[in-house]
């Protein structure tokens, strides 16, 4: 795993952040000592893909960068899947297809699309996984993209939404990306890191609050919404889509 050290030298201008080649080769790293909780958060994907994925479906692994979930997902799916890996950045598509072509075949297909996600047809699926993606989404997208996803998914179907969060209380936003901060020190980054990685996000990342998440996955339609997760300012949230309709 190439260590991250993008932000490490002082940037007369830094730049927003874009998902290049440099992103791409310290990507496993880089969203490992960012994420707090990213480790659980693939391993309940994992656990969810067996419940969830059922025969002669679609997978769809929406913002796949470089296919952690996708490779997660793959052992628990039966052979007549197809799964789904979508990415918008051609340098995490190209390496993605690379690590994909290498493995020996076996279990369902993989299918690695470059493309946007919110024009990407879905249709016919039993498990969505939008993982860190939709805080990259213009907001007035979002709602499109949910409802895109609802109305693929069967009945019985489900959506694991994993996302940075802010909050309405200043205090507790205060509060939540200072420990989040420490959490990026704890492992190896250091102040001029943070920052200036910081400023490449600010317009790029634009978080909203867990109520906001909720209220438009029940809006688009789904029965069953259930945080499952939290720590610090990340959360991930699981929706179902009712066996019988509403």
């Amino acid at each position: 795993m190439t260590k991250d050290q993008i932000y490490s030298l002082p940037q007369r201008r830094v730049g927003d952040f874009t998902f290049d080649d440099a992103v791409a080769d310290v990507f496993p790293d880089m969203i490992a000592r960012s994420v707090p909780g990213y480790a659980s958060i693939l391993s309940m994907i994992e656990q969810l893909s067996s419940r969830f994925i059922l025969p002669n479906t679609n997978v769809y692994d929406l913002g796949c960068s470089l296919g952690a979930a996708t490779l997660l997902m793959q052992p628990q799916a039966p052979p007549d899947c197809i799964l789904h890996a979508i990415d918008n950045a051609p340098a995490m598509v190209e390496r993605l297809r690379s690590i994909v072509n290498a493995q020996p075949p076996s279990g369902c297909r993989i299918q690695v699309h470059e493309a946007d996600i919110c024009e990407f047809a879905l249709d016919h699926a039993s498990f969505v996984v939008i993982n860190l993606t939709l805080q990259f989404v213009p907001i007035e997208d979002r709602t499109a993209l949910m409802q895109s996803v609802f109305d693929a998914l069967i009945p019985g179907g489900a959506l694991l939404l994993s996302e940075k969060i802010c909050f309405e209380d200043p205090l507790q936003q205060a509060l939540l990306t200072d420990l989040h901060h420490d959490f990026k020190r704890a492992h190896g980054y250091s102040d001029l890191e943070i920052a200036q990685k910081r400023t490449a996000l600010e317009n790029r990342l634009l978080p909203e609050t867990t109520d906001s998440h909720v209220a438009r996955l029940r809006d688009v339609g789904f029965g069953c919404v259930a945080p499952w997760f939290q720590c610090f300012n990340f959360v991930s949230v699981l929706a179902v889509k009712s066996e019988q309709p509403t």
